[in-house]
């Protein structure tokens, strides 16, 4: 059994159907990308699978639970943390109340304590900046206080949305390692991205959307050597 499961998955804004009966699964301890072009359905698929919008039909599994119709905000209790596009840090409050908050479903201090000493040596920056405004970070720095902020809620599964976006190329390399540390400590990851050569390089599985319909799937590194994938996402 996989650690999630969508199963024909048909998601509508009014009368426009954005996701068309889509299946795959994310097994446990992989980095599963989503790549395909602007309006190809990726981020539905995130907000649908973590309840932020709901589907019209089909079903969503996480550890053998039917979590279709579950809130967002249960879902992060069960060990589901998103970390949106566009980073959505709280601009006025601090690096630390960025953080803490990520936390608003655990009740034990001391095992608080200990995960936030985890995200500040997985964010050596983020503990140096601390007590500034997260409004005031650049762009990069706002992306790993999401990603810190999600990992306060201790997740088994990560869902990530454009996490390189807008950011600078030496960034993009510090967030691709970032995710990939993750993953070897355990946390399973979905990842949404535009930049298809860096998703599929670090990779396990894939899944290429067009238009709310996967049209390729498979190994991640063999993906990468498809003609139809190099033409569409891999020419420079």
């Amino acid at each position: 059994m996989a650690m999630l499961e969508v199963r024909n998955l048909e998601v509508f804004y009014g009368v426009i159907q954005a996701i068309k009966g889509i299946s795959f699964d994310v097994n446990q301890g992989e980095i599963i990308a989503l790549i395909g072009a602007n309006g190809a359905g990726k981020t539905t698929i995130l907000h649908t699978i973590t309840g932020l919008i709901p589907s019209k039909a089909g079903t969503i599994s996480y550890e053998g639970k039917d979590i279709t119709k579950m809130p967002g905000y249960k879902l992060v209790s069960m060990g589901i943390a998103h970390v949106p596009e566009g980073r959505r840090v709280f601009a006025q409050l601090t690096v630390l109340q960025n953080l803490k908050l990520g936390a608003f479903t655990r009740n034990d201090k001391a095992e608080i304590e200990s995960t936030l000493e985890m995200v500040y040596q997985r964010f050596p920056r983020l503990k140096e900046r601390r007590n500034q405004v997260a409004g005031t970070l650049s762009g990069g720095e706002q992306q790993m206080l999401a990603m810190g902020r999600a990992l306060m809620s201790h997740p088994r599964l990560i869902v990530m949305d454009e996490p390189s976006m807008g950011l600078s190329p030496i960034y993009v390399n510090e967030i691709f390692d970032i995710i990939q540390k993750i993953n070897k400590d355990g946390v399973t990851v979905l990842l949404v991205e535009q930049n298809a050569k860096k998703a599929l390089a670090i990779a396990d599985q894939a899944y290429v959307l067009e238009t709310g319909k996967i049209v390729l799937r498979g190994n991640a590194k063999e993906l990468m050597n498809n003609d139809q994938v190099k033409k569409a996402y891999l020419s420079e």
